[in-house]
């Protein structure tokens, strides 16, 4: 399991949202695209960008913010936030950005033709409140049972799905752990990233323990900005349980 850190970009700046409130938000780097090459440096692997004006207004809105982050590291970038229609998962990718994150187009009719095109490149962002999908920047939750989106968008070809559980995301609270435990156990062949709710180190690891089990990353945001998580020693510890197992 990897170590994912999260740049959340909102009037073009890098924040923290709790709970996905658009009112409860903590601003914390004025250029994303320092932060970014900061993580790069801090050893990332791969970084979690989100354009949250787009997950809000359903287009995307930061895309040359998004493009300058493409542009000036190295290690891949996986982008979400508005990214509901075929133009805007071509126009990320001819920015080099290959993990396109599709949340509120998953329930739509165009998803099935886009998939058909794009499956390679996208991850199905699944973000759930009490065990229902939210849609539309987490401002509304769908009748739609989380297991059976998941099983949907597997019958379809992804097999790439961030997990997102809202009640702990910014909380510093721990994962949910038992929903993470639920998923794994329903799916093989399931490519799992957990995110929300990661306070510490510790649960991490925690998390690490299930990499066998197809949890292959964890991302995480408000614990590093407050200094919570110290990314570059976290990123060593998992690094070398991955080799000495």
């Amino acid at each position: 399991m990897i170590v994912i850190p999260a740049i959340d970009i909102r009037n073009g700046k890098c924040v923290r949202l709790i709970q996905g409130d658009p009112g409860r938000e903590t601003v914390y780097a004025d250029d994303p695209v320092k932060q970014a090459i900061k993580f790069q440096d801090e050893g990332a692997e791969l970084i979690h960008v989100v354009d949250l004006d787009g997950a809000f207004s359903g287009r995307p809105v930061n895309r040359e913010v998004v493009a300058a982050i493409a542009g000036a590291v190295d290690v891949p970038i996986e982008i979400g936030g508005g990214v509901r229609n075929r133009e805007t998962v071509e126009h990320y990718l001819s920015c080099g950005i290959e993990r396109i994150i599709m949340g509120t187009a998953i329930l739509s009719d165009d998803f099935k033709e886009i998939v058909g095109r794009f499956s390679r490149y996208l991850v199905a962002g699944i973000d759930a409140r009490d065990s229902m999908v939210a849609v539309k920047g987490w401002k509304e939750v769908s009748s739609a049972r989380v297991m059976d989106v998941i099983g949907e968008v597997m019958n379809r070809g992804v097999n790439d799905v961030i997990y997102t559980d809202i009640s702990t995301d910014g909380m510093l609270t721990g994962p949910n752990f038992a929903a993470v435990e639920s998923i794994l156990a329903e799916f093989q062949g399931l490519r799992l990233v957990a995110s929300g709710g990661v306070s510490s180190a510790e649960d991490i690891y925690r998390l690490d323990g299930y990499s066998g089990q197809g949890l292959w990353g964890c991302i995480v945001g408000k614990a590093i900005y407050d200094g919570r998580v110290d990314l570059p020693g976290t990123i060593r510890t998992l690094k070398s349980r991955r080799q000495y197992g």
